[in-house]
């Protein structure tokens, strides 16, 4: 089994809440979130480009 090397996300700050991104020797891509670091994302980079291009033209509004 290969180390994960994880490098957080320059938009996250400071603060908690950070997203953390990992590239995998095979060209994909594993995101997580600090308050669930078992749940990890799997995707490609077309995948992860897409997901990004859809969030900027469709924000995703969280209710209280």
């Amino acid at each position: 089994m290969h180390t994960i090397h994880w490098q957080k996300s320059t938009y996250s700050g400071d603060g908690s809440n950070c997203v953390y991104v990992a590239v995998l020797s095979d060209g994909t891509i594993r995101l997580r979130e600090s308050d669930e670091p078992d749940a990890i994302l799997a995707t490609t980079r077309a995948g992860l480009h897409e997901l990004i291009r859809s969030l900027k033209t469709h924000p995703f509004i969280r209710s209280a």
